[in-house]
């Protein structure tokens, strides 16, 4: 599983003109599956993402988490996360979990996350979404639990 965090100050998904999801404060998480992923790569994905200190305390160091701040998570799911550039210049998605394998996976991961934390908004399965945020920082991560050790 292979997510990009980014800490925004506002984030929504329309689909259609019609907004599906939407926060303010908090963070903005496109979420890339594999078929091998479980609940235990997932697990480790929603406690990095509650758990991240990537927010500013008073001192201006990024020593807060997104639960002390009680700011949202907006999850959008997003195939192209696995898109490999080394060969050629179109990417292949070979890595990337098959759609209804994604979904079933993808639906999970927010059951799990929605179970840890109260303050989750979703991107729609599959849908042609538009994304709009503002980037507070900039800070934009990668997270891999591919790296679990």
């Amino acid at each position: 599983m292979r997510v990009v965090v980014q800490r925004v100050s506002e984030a929504k998904v329309t689909v259609d003109g019609v907004i599906v999801g939407e926060i303010d404060e908090g963070i903005l998480v496109l979420v890339g599956l594999q078929a091998l992923d479980d609940d235990k790569s997932m697990g480790y994905i929603i406690n990095k993402l509650i758990g991240l200190r990537i927010f500013e305390d008073c001192e201006g160091k990024m020593n807060v988490s997104l639960s002390d701040r009680k700011g949202a998570i907006l999850l959008v799911p997003n195939f192209t996360i696995y898109g490999d550039c080394k060969k050629g210049n179109r990417p292949s998605f070979i890595s990337a979990a098959k759609p209804d394998a994604a979904r079933i996976l993808f639906e999970r991961f927010v059951f799990m996350a929605k179970e840890r934390y109260n303050y989750i908004e979703t991107g729609t399965f599959q849908t042609d979404m538009k994304v709009s945020l503002i980037n507070d920082g900039p800070v934009t991560l990668i997270i891999d639990s591919d790296r679990i050790i």
